[in-house]
């Protein structure tokens, strides 16, 4: 049965750069776009709020084409 020493021997381990690297991105991918868009101006969102649109209605219209729609 695994022991006291066995938890702390495992919490000791050294994490690798690509595991580190992942725990910050994450950390950060969490506040990214919030952050991102309390930084821009109304102006600016609208634009994007536009350009996001315009994205989804040719995926649309790309099926509707094909006929998968």
């Amino acid at each position: 049965m695994p022991g006291f020493s066995d938890n702390i021997d495992r919490m000791r381990r050294k994490i690798t750069k690509e595991e580190a690297a992942s725990v910050l991105g994450r950390l950060g991918g969490l506040k990214g776009g919030k952050a991102r868009m309390a930084k821009l101006s109304k102006e600016e969102r609208r634009e994007l709020g536009k350009k996001a649109a315009e994205a989804r209605w040719d995926r649309y219209r790309k099926r509707k084409a094909v006929g998968d729609a």
